[in-house]
């Protein structure tokens, strides 16, 4: 099995699993949304006290954030979503709009942030939270990050709270560990299938934090 993976690799996997194998791209959302919130239940002494924030972009990143969500719903803990996004564009758009839409259903608190004023009214209410999750961009990023996603992942890191990284940490290049103009430093990283290349070159092994690598299904010989 290959130990890492630069994101055409990666999505070329993807690709295969749910073209050539028919493995619903909704499933593999769901493997990793479930993978990434059992490693936040280990993280935390007592869950029925414990306030969780999962900061969630626009792509299917932010849909991995958005099953996180629910699960950790599922298990009593206190959880705020908060979308770099407009809810009705997300409901629009495939598998993250479908993980979105249970969210609403079941009532999780979805708050947009469209601005920087959004941004710097929000911090406060993640200073109070016992953990943070970054799913706010997947391997795919490769240009500069914008705003307000800069000010967000800026303030953020000031804040000094566990921070797990859904796939990657966001603003980090998935090939080169460059930093794209800002990056959230992960405490942990919970990456798919495998890990990434750009997490042992350049400023990668700064920001990903303890890396678990998980399972989502895709079939064992395409890693081969």
């Amino acid at each position: 099995m290959k130990k890492s993976l630069t994101r055409e690799e990666m999505r070329e996997l993807d690709r295969k699993a749910i073209e050539e194998y028919k493995i619903p791209g909704i499933v593999l959302m769901e493997n990793a949304g479930r993978n990434v919130a059992e490693e936040i239940l280990k993280m935390l002494d007592d869950p029925q006290q414990a306030k969780v924030a999962i900061l969630c972009g626009k792509g299917n990143n932010g849909g991995d954030g958005f099953v996180v969500a629910r699960h950790l719903c599922n298990h009593g803990i206190s959880v705020d979503v908060f979308l770099v996004a407009r809810v009705s564009d997300i409901l629009k758009d495939g598998d993250a709009g479908t993980n979105l839409q249970i969210l609403l259903n079941m009532k999780i608190p979805v708050k947009e942030i469209l601005d920087i004023s959004g941004v710097n009214s929000i911090l406060k209410e993640l200073n109070d939270c016992n953990i943070l999750v970054d799913a706010l961009f997947g391997t795919g990023l490769s240009g500069n990050v914008r705003e307000p996603f800069k000010t967000l992942i800026h303030g953020v890191n000031t804040l000094n709270k566990p921070m797990v990284s859904v796939d990657i940490p966001s603003g980090l290049d998935c090939n080169t560990g460059k930093i794209l103009g800002a990056a959230i430093q992960a405490t942990k990283t919970v990456t798919f299938a495998v890990a990434k290349k750009g997490f042992n070159l350049g400023d990668g092994p700064c920001y990903t934090g303890n890396v678990t690598v998980t399972d989502i299904s895709i079939p064992r010989e395409l890693f081969l």
